[in-house]
């Protein structure tokens, strides 16, 4: 974090609204995306996400929260928030119903086969590790350095590079099918 940051975040500790509203500008939008990737709903994520932005103000007010490395203190809180998620929805016995509607000219087809792939893509990373499928959405998913996603695990660098090789090699096994795998 450079000292810029720094000073964003104690002004934050002050509730200096300017502070507040430009790390909520400049963290909402990665957040969102990086929630909605293990999610795949937009409702859930917007509601993930905003409860990530609850987490800090309430650390914050109660004088706790970051003393620095912010990104990597909120992107910790909306792991474990998708976490408890997922917690949630064990003890349920429903599923969500799908409110999605095409627009007339999207190809009912194409999306069709998007759902497919991602839902597909989901169900492979349900199947590696915790600690693989956070270094998966960090680094593709955030778009982190190895260096942010280790800050992020509280790993060391070669751990998530370790892990970032184990969980594509396992996502490749999984996702490539093996004909093609015999043509390459």
């Amino acid at each position: 974090m450079n000292i810029l940051d720094d000073d964003l975040l104690e002004r934050a500790k002050a509730f200096d609204k300017t502070a507040i509203t430009i790390i909520y500008d400049t963290y909402q939008q990665p957040l969102y995306r990086y929630v909605y990737r293990q999610v795949g709903s937009v409702e859930t994520a917007r509601d993930l996400t905003a409860e990530v932005f609850r987490r800090f103000l309430q650390s914050l007010k109660k004088g706790q929260g970051p003393s620095n490395q912010l990104r990597a203190w909120l992107y910790r809180v909306a792991h474990n928030t998708v976490v408890d998620f997922y917690r949630r929805q064990q003890h349920r016995n429903h599923y969500p119903l799908e409110n999605q509607v095409l627009l007339s000219d999207e190809n009912p087809a194409q999306t069709a086969e998007i759902h497919i792939e991602s839902d597909r893509v989901r169900a492979a990373l349900v199947q590696l590790t915790p600690d693989q499928r956070e270094v998966i959405s960090l680094k593709f998913f955030a778009e982190m350095s190895n260096q942010e996603a280790a800050e992020v695990m509280g790993k060391p660098v070669g751990a998530v590079k370790a892990l970032q090789h184990r969980a594509v090699a396992a996502l490749q096994r999984q996702l490539i099918p093996a004909r093609e795998k015999v043509l390459s």
